[in-house]
């Protein structure tokens, strides 16, 4: 065993490895009892000894166009995630976030008419609504950012755009 299947692996190297295994599936090259068991013992993995485990039975990742039978004569990397262009991000997000804001927003004056009318605050119930809506969207936020859904969110935006001025011409 060298150094490095002895270190610890990071959040990023186990999401790296979930989606070399989602890959593999996608190719028909796992079942997907065999990819859910793959994915929770990623997500288990404490050592590169662990994840490199998963994936030794899996050939190096090529484009469609090269043969899956060439030698891979270096373990495949992760595609890195591209860069978003600037304003991309918080374009993002107030999507993302939007909807809640403005469901939270109607729920508080609602809340606070109620107050008003019965001339003392009544419990705030709105933070039913705001509090797990609102966890669940942390997690996804956060989730998204590391997996580049910015990006991903601005392309389909602009294929939408192009498809809409194809439409009006």
């Amino acid at each position: 065993m060298d150094q490095r299947d002895r270190m610890r692996a990071a959040d990023s190297d186990r999401e790296a490895v979930v989606e070399r295994l989602r890959t593999a599936l996608n190719e028909g090259r796992l079942e997907l009892h065999e990819f859910d068991e793959r994915v929770v013992e990623a997500y288990r993995a404490k050592t590169y000894a662990d994840l490199d485990r998963l994936l030794t039975d899996l050939p190096g990742v090529a484009p469609v166009s090269r043969s899956q039978l060439a030698p891979a004569s270096a373990p495949a990397m992760p595609t890195p995630v591209p860069a978003a262009p600037p304003g991309t991000v918080p374009r993002w997000l107030a999507a993302l976030w939007g909807t809640w804001a403005a469901a939270v927003g109607i729920n508080v004056v609602i809340w606070l008419l109620v107050s008003i009318s019965n001339a003392e605050l009544v419990y705030f119930w709105p933070i039913w609504v705001a509090g797990p809506w609102g966890a669940v969207l942390v997690v996804a936020t956060i989730g998204g950012l590391s997996r580049g859904e910015p990006q991903r969110w601005a392309d389909k935006q602009a294929r939408k755009q192009e498809r809409r001025r194809r439409r009006e011409r």
